[in-house]
C-alpha cells in the first residue's frame, strides 16, 4: 500500500505538480518497469510490468551473461521503455543493479540495452542502490518511522543495507556481495551467509524495513513482520515444502520458489545483525528512482 507523506519530515516532501515518470530496473532475477504519478507528496503506481530473467544465475555459474540472455534482456527493456513512453512519462530512468557490476561482459549488456531502448542506461553503484531503496521504503512505509531507520534490500546477487534518520539521506550504507540467487548456488548456504555478514557492524536502529522480492516472498510465508521466530518458521516451511507446493499454497512465483530459501537465510542474517524485526515494505529501489527523477525535474 502506498501512503501519503503527510507525516513525513519536510526534507522528504515534494510539492504538487502531477509529474509522471518511469523507471526500468534490470536486476539479477527480474527486469521491472514502474511508471508512477507523483503529486502532492503521493506516489501512485500507474503501470507495473516485469520480465523474469535470471541474469544473476548465469553470472554466478559462468561469470558472464550469454549472448542469448543479452538479446532477451534487450528485447525486454525495449518493450518496457516503449510502454513507459506510451504513458507520456516526463522522465525515464533505466538502470542495472548487480548484473552491471558483477558480469565480466557488462559493457556488452549495457550497450545492447541502450540500443534496444534508444536511451541511456546506467549501472548503479552499491551505494546508489542502497540509497534508492532507502528512499523508496521511507516514502511508502505503512508503519511509524521511529528513531533511526534501517532499510535492507535483498537482491539476487547482492544485499544492501542503509541506515539513517527518516528526514534525511542515509548516513551509513553497506553492501554484501551475496544475494538470493548467488547463495542458492552455494553448497553450504547457512555457513556462506554467516561468513558474508560476519564483519557487518551496523549502527543501532529503532525500526527496520526489508524490500525486494525475497522480502515479499517471506511475507507470503509468515506475514509482514519478520522477527527471529518468523524467519525461523519461514525457513522451516521452505525446507519441508516442495517448490510446487510453495507456488500453489503461498502464491509465490515458480521462478522465486527455488531461491526463496536463500532469501530467507539472508533476511535472518540481516535481522540478527540489526537486532530488530524487519517490516516488509512495498516500496523500494524503483520508488526511490521515481522520487530521484522527480527531484531532478524540479531542479531543472
Amino acid at each position: 500500500m502506498f501512503t501519503t507523506w503527510a507525516n513525513r519530515p519536510p526534507t522528504l516532501d515534494l510539492p504538487s505538480g502531477g509529474m509522471q515518470v518511469g523507471v526500468v530496473d534490470v536486476g539479477s532475477n527480474t527486469i521491472r518497469l514502474l511508471v508512477a504519478q507523483v503529486d502532492g507528496g503521493v506516489v501512485r503506481p500507474v503501470e507495473k510490468e516485469r520480465v523474469r530473467l535470471s541474469l544473476g544465475q548465469e553470472i554466478e555459474h559462468t561469470g558472464v551473461v550469454s549472448d542469448l540472455s543479452i538479446a532477451t534482456a534487450a528485447k525486454a527493456v525495449g518493450k518496457l521503455t516503449a510502454l513507459a513512453r506510451r504513458h507520456g512519462v516526463q522522465s525515464l530512468d533505466v538502470f542495472l543493479t548487480a548484473p552491471g557490476r558483477q558480469s565480466e561482459n557488462a559493457d556488452e549488456l549495457v550497450a545492447a540495452l541502450q540500443r534496444a531502448s534508444d536511451h541511456a542506461v546506467r549501472v548503479l553503484s552499491t551505494d546508489e542502490e542502497g540509497r534508492l531503496a532507502y528512499a523508496g521504503a521511507i516514502a511508502t512505509a505503512d508503519v511509524p518511522l521511529l528513531g533511526s531507520v534501517a532499510v535492507c534490500d535483498i537482491g539476487g546477487a547482492s544485499t544492501e543495507i542503509a541506515v539513517g534518520d527518516p528526514g534525511s539521506e542515509p548516513n551509513w550504507v553497506h553492501s554484501v556481495d551475496l544475494g538470493s540467487v548467488r547463495l542458492t548456488a552455494r553448497v553450504d548456504r547457512l555457513s556462506e551467509a554467516t561468513a558474508a555478514f560476519e564483519d557487518l557492524q551496523a549502527p543501532r536502529v529503532d525500526t527496520a524495513f526489508a524490500v525486494g522480492g525475497s522480502a515479499r516472498a517471506a511475507r507470503r510465508l509468515v506475514g509482514p513482520v519478520l522477527g527471529e521466530a518468523e524467519l525461523a518458521k519461514a525457513l522451516k516451511i521452505v525446507e519441508t515444502t516442495s517448490e510446487r507446493a510453495i507456488v500453489r499454497r503461498y502464491g509465490i512465483h515458480r521462478s522465486r520458489a527455488g531461491i526463496v530459501g536463500a532469501g530467507v537465510i539472508l533476511l535472518a542474517e540481516v535481522q540478527r545483525k540489526l537486532e530488530v524485526p524487519l517490516h516488509v515494505c512495498s516500496g523500494g529501489i524503483r520508488e526511490g528512482g521515481v522520487l530521484a527523477s522527480v527531484r531532478a525535474l524540479q531542479a531543472a
